[in-house]
């Protein structure tokens, strides 16, 4: 409530399905390692990762897994999906802009899209605040997820073996 503070986690692995012809057929599955917590100031990057924040120690990874794909315009999406921090799972909405046009780089295919979502943190059970002699507390309720993901089509690996 001070001042917006951002921050990034600089591990994850996820699996794009995209169904080009049916968009509604798609899905993501992303994991995120919750240690790599960055908000480029490394004092204040060691309380995110304790039991008050994210509890790291307990639950290393954050998930989110796609159920549902659905139109919200040209070029616009929502999708719906289990997002799970601290062990708590909660159905969430990503507003989605893309995916974007295939591009060649090398040997495959890259695509884009941006995902975005406002969550309330204590729904994660991360409810640690203080309150200021001025009556203000420290932490906001209100997160805001964006995802900004680059995906690639790898070309098939050629068989081995066989002529």
């Amino acid at each position: 409530m001070i001042s917006t503070v951002r921050g990034e986690f600089s591990k994850l692995t996820g699996v794009v399905t995209l169904d080009e012809k049916d968009m509604t057929k798609s899905s993501v599955e992303v994991t995120i390692d919750a240690t790599t917590v960055n908000t480029r100031e490394p004092r204040r990057d060691t309380h995110p990762k304790s039991a008050d924040f994210l509890d790291v120690a307990t639950n290393p990874t954050m998930t989110f897994r796609s159920k549902q794909i659905t139109p919200a315009g040209e070029g616009r999406w929502k999708m719906t999906g289990d997002l799970t921090v601290r062990g708590v799972t909660k159905e969430v909405t990503f507003d989605v802009e893309g995916p974007t046009p295939a591009i060649q780089v090398g040997n495959a295919t890259v695509r884009g899209a941006s995902a975005t979502v406002k969550i309330s943190r204590k729904d994660f059970g991360v409810a640690w605040n203080r309150t200021l002699e001025t009556g203000t507390v420290v932490v906001g309720d209100e997160v805001t997820i964006s995802m900004d993901i680059e995906f690639r089509k790898q070309p098939p690996a050629a068989a081995s073996g066989s002529k």
